[in-house]
């Protein structure tokens, strides 16, 4: 996997543990979302469309640790909502990575130099800041001015620091792979961050602009060129390489969200944090109680055009382990910093 060997003989181990169990569902990395409120209106997001009296609520932090702990998955994504504007965010981080957790901050970063004393450098942490595209690109997705070069120079602040950066950029029916090229020379190149992570946008039901999410022959024809030319050996994105040959098309995949599960303030979310149908109070009963197999491209309608990481990734790297070939493939790539 492309990741840092650390990382990956952890997670290595852990899939070898479920193996070794007989578990046939078991999380890899939870989305937990402490909080829902933002200090941006993104016009791709479905989660600040909450009422108001939920926008105030903040997950306590004995909840937050208390659920990846039930989970028992080896990584931790902190969304939202923006993560910064909870009170106790730096505790919550601060006792997941003591327990050996690796953890990433997802963060667009407008209140990330402001907050960065409370966080210390770790292997096991990371800040991961969303990019959506150059100056203009992102600033318009996010629906502000200036919130791309603050992010730039937080990123920059806290690579200074020695924190771990790493990215995540959601592209849309309106970018080309020029645009995607650009950015990702970008991030890689100029800003050097440590490792990127891409997706093809859903479409959130709630989420204000829904004409420009990508279908899949959209996506796989997009990324496809994007990463011709060598562009995908030589940029370091934060995927499994039978991931990316998912994006290209060269692999296809069946969904496994219950690898990815989302826990927010509602609970466990059924099936992952794209949709919404119904929630529970533990890690088991969402395993139980979800109709697994009523999921995924051509079973459920709303799921036809989703090649999102939360569904696919997993899948990916569990085909990565279950390969020798795959496995050192991706070992290969780890060791040597190639990533395609």
């Amino acid at each position: 996997m492309a990741m840092p060997l650390r990382q990956t003989i952890k997670v290595a181990t852990y899939l070898a543990e479920q193996k070794l169990r007989k578990r046939d569902k078991f999380p890899l990395i939870v989305e937990l979302e402490p909080l829902y409120a933002c200090n941006l209106k993104c016009e791709g997001c479905g989660k600040i469309q909450h009422p108001a009296g939920v926008l105030k609520q903040r997950m306590p932090v004995a909840q937050a640790v208390g659920a990846v702990l039930e989970s028992g998955a080896p990584m931790v994504s902190i969304a939202g909502g923006e993560p910064l504007m909870h009170p106790h965010i730096d505790e919550i981080v601060r006792q997941l990575v003591r327990r050996k957790k690796y953890v990433f901050l997802c963060t667009n970063a407008m209140l990330l130099r402001k907050k960065m004393d409370k966080f210390k450098p770790s292997p096991y942490f990371a800040f991961a800041v969303h990019i959506d595209g150059l100056r203009e690109r992102h600033d318009e997705s996010v629906a502000k001015e200036g919130v791309f070069d603050e992010a730039v120079e937080a990123i920059k602040e806290a690579k200074r620091r020695g924190f771990r950066v790493t990215t995540n950029s959601t592209f849309f029916n309106t970018d080309t792979p020029q645009t995607i090229i650009e950015v990702l020379n970008f991030l890689n190149d100029d800003l050097k961050v440590d490792e990127m992570m891409i997706s093809p946008a859903y479409a959130y039901e709630k989420a204000p602009d829904q004409e420009h999410f990508l279908g899949v022959e959209q996506t796989r024809e997009l990324f496809k060129k994007a990463f011709a030319g060598g562009n995908r050996r030589r940029w370091r994105l934060n995927h499994s390489p039978l991931f990316l040959d998912f994006l290209e098309g060269k692999v296809d995949f069946p969904c496994t969200a219950w690898a990815i599960p989302n826990y927010s303030l509602f609970g466990w979310q059924k099936p992952c944090y794209l949709m919404s149908d119904g929630y529970v109070t533990t890690y088991r009963e969402l395993i139980e109680e979800t109709d697994w197999d009523a999921y995924g491209r051509g079973k459920d309608p709303r799921c036809a055009n989703c090649m999102a990481h939360c569904g696919y990734e997993p899948t990916a790297v569990m085909a990565t382990m279950g390969s020798l070939k795959e496995s050192l493939r991706a070992v290969r790539e780890t060791v040597s910093g190639n990533h395609g």
